[in-house]
């Protein structure tokens, strides 16, 4: 089965991209969309290499990850994710559009935020099946020696068709009603991610027309964290994109543009989230 490509990174601190291999993002079936942004598969070989650096500023979404013997969904992180690659791996993973999950779960997805849950809590015995089935094809493929010969299908991307069909239709069996408020919800994200100039929640509610209280319920319920925490999140996701283009910044003018009131917050918040600050991070200096 062929399928689009799902949207492209962001988010992904880009002094450690190169060299880890593959890392690939396609759409889910249509009737998936509502709730699902994409899944995402990543694998690496650095067999007789140095351990390599991965980071990223997570999105405001919940992400599923079979990885390591185990399947986990996880809640919006609120941290940057680090971790180091070292021999040879690989990742899949479904990442949910913002507010994509609540339908499944029920219940408010705040209760989420920095933990995690078993497929078998979220989905029942059904889940703990398919977690196994899962795993059984991410320890076959983790166990293939070399790459296929000249010609030869990939065994990784057979092994990554497989693990979406199974998840996808897991999922189609239990597509739950859409609520009207989630396509609301991931044009507010939309735009938050978009907007450089939103730089304050009052911008988001006057612009959908919706009380300040009103969004912050929302988000709480269907997100898992505040539009004030998504906004900030995305605009330093905007400060590390500037950064990385390589062109000279100034602090206090990106600080500004960020809608900070001064180059100092703008610099505790940076490296608070990032490791460093940034002028540490343009120059290539590794976290703390």
């Amino acid at each position: 089965m062929t399928r689009p490509d799902g949207p492209g990174p962001r988010g992904v601190l880009h002094l450690y991209r190169g060299g880890t291999g593959r890392h690939a993002r396609q759409l889910p079936a249509p009737q998936l969309r509502p709730f699902l942004d994409c899944y995402w598969m990543v694998r690496w070989d650095l067999r007789g290499q140095p351990p390599r650096l991965a980071e990223t500023l997570p999105h405001p979404c919940v992400y599923w990850v079979t990885e390591l013997g185990q399947s986990v969904i996880y809640g919006v992180a609120t941290a940057r994710f680090s971790r180091y690659l070292r021999d040879k791996g690989r990742v899949f993973g479904l990442r949910f559009r913002p507010g994509g999950f609540h339908p499944f779960l029920g219940s408010p997805i705040s209760a989420l935020t920095d933990t995690q849950l078993s497929l078998e809590r979220a989905f029942g015995r059904e889940g703990k099946v398919l977690e196994r089935a899962l795993v059984r094809l991410d320890r076959d493929a983790s166990s293939t020696p070399e790459l296929p010969s000249s010609g030869a299908p990939d065994p990784d991307d057979l092994t990554d068709e497989a693990m979406m069909d199974l998840t996808e239709r897991f999922l189609l069996d239990r597509v739950p009603a859409v609520d009207p408020r989630l396509a609301t919800i991931a044009e507010m994200v939309s735009v938050i991610a978009g907007s450089p100039e939103i730089t304050r929640v009052e911008n988001v509610a006057e612009r959908f027309g919706i009380g300040v209280r009103a969004l912050q319920r929302l988000f709480s319920q269907f997100v898992g964290v505040s539009p004030k925490w998504v906004i900030k999140r995305y605009r330093l996701h905007e400060a590390v994109e500037r950064l990385d283009a390589g062109a000279p910044v100034s602090f206090a003018r990106l600080a500004a543009d960020l809608g900070y009131f001064d180059q100092t917050h703008f610099i505790k918040d940076f490296r608070a989230l990032i490791g460093r600050s940034p002028g540490d991070y343009a120059r290539g200096v590794l976290p703390e």
